[in-house]
């Protein structure tokens, strides 16, 4: 039996472990090599920077004047025209500030670190003052050339377009309506800029073939970049499921309201259903596009629409139906 007035043995020490950090995104990837030569350039890296390839977008402008017939009224194209430059110009502000931002998360993706200001071929600094430029000029233009409503479009784009690469771009939902309203305020601004009143049908067909086309490159991206989509905030919050649902249900409804303005135009002009047989290949043309959704491969829509034949000969007779149609063939 021990002795109380014995001395406690001193409790056995342990000695504390390592801390653990806290999981955090992975480390940076290297700089990549840049190129020799004028790729190499700096100059060359701006012209890349804001993305010349993805102005094939800005060509919705046209749409309202086409639908409406008047496309080729000197009236109607000479504005249409410039608010096509115009947009070509504040685009290119915005990808300039969205890449400058998104510097770290492009670094992590297999394609987008190959960007001229991910790579480090030119500094963010520059980037932005060269958006400012671009936009205050564009916006300018709009004001001396057109209509002041194109003015408000170009403006409303800007913004939200800002507030997407700052904040909405984190925000599940919002991130796709934001994206999709850049496509459809591009198509809203032919018509303002020559001062023609979109339809109902056409506002309908624009919004929901937008939002068709941003949910198929989201769900393209989760395809493509696998676990490695957890470094996109908002690519964790959607499933493939999702992104299917929506680009599913976009699709129906801007083939229905196609359809409907195209049994309307034919009412209205009367002789050969143009209109009516353009609904062939639009839809035709939505479920191709759908095709390179399902592969993954859409996560650059103006890739697609330039390399897919098959989609390129469906436009072509898409263009020539739906014109005969307006034009009262």
């Amino acid at each position: 039996m021990s002795d109380p007035r014995s001395p406690a043995q001193p409790a056995e020490l342990v000695e504390p472990g390592p801390r653990v950090p806290p999981a955090g995104p992975p480390p940076l990837p290297p700089l990549p090599p840049q190129p020799g030569g004028l790729k190499g350039s700096l100059p060359w890296g701006l012209v890349r920077a804001v993305r010349p390839h993805q102005w094939v977008k800005n060509v919705l402008v046209f749409a309202a004047p086409l639908a409406a017939g008047r496309v080729l009224d000197a009236d109607v194209l000479v504005p249409t025209l410039v608010a096509f430059v115009l947009f070509c110009l504040v685009s290119g502000a915005v990808y300039l500030v969205n890449d400058a931002i998104d510097v770290e998360e492009d670094r992590r993706h297999p394609r987008k670190r190959l960007r001229p200001i991910a790579s480090g071929l030119v500094p963010r600094g520059l980037a932005v003052a060269l958006a400012v430029v671009l936009a205050a000029t564009a916006l300018t233009l709009a004001a001396v050339l057109t209509r002041p409503e194109l003015v408000w479009v170009l403006s409303i784009y800007v913004v939200l377009q800002l507030a997407y690469c700052v904040w909405l771009k984190n925000q599940p939902v919002l991130d796709l309506a934001v994206v999709a309203s850049g496509f459809l305020l591009r198509a809203v601004a032919g018509g303002v800029a020559a001062g023609l009143a979109p339809s109902q049908w056409f506002l309908l067909v624009a919004s929901f073939g937008s939002l068709f086309m941003v949910a198929g490159k989201r769900y393209s991206e989760l395809v493509l970049l696998g676990d490695a989509a957890q470094t996109r905030k908002t690519l964790q919050e959607y499933s493939a499921s999702y992104l299917r649902f929506v680009w599913g249900l976009s699709a129906g409804v801007a083939c229905t309201a196609y359809s409907l303005w195209a049994f309307e135009m034919h009412e209205l002009r009367g002789g050969v259903p143009w209109a009516t047989l353009s609904i062939a290949p639009f839809v035709l043309g939505i479920l191709r596009y759908a095709v390179d959704i399902d592969k993954g491969t859409a996560g650059a829509p103006e890739e697609i629409v330039l390399h897919d034949r098959v989609l390129l000969v469906l436009g072509l007779v898409w263009v020539v139906t739906v014109g005969a149609g307006v034009f009262g063939g």
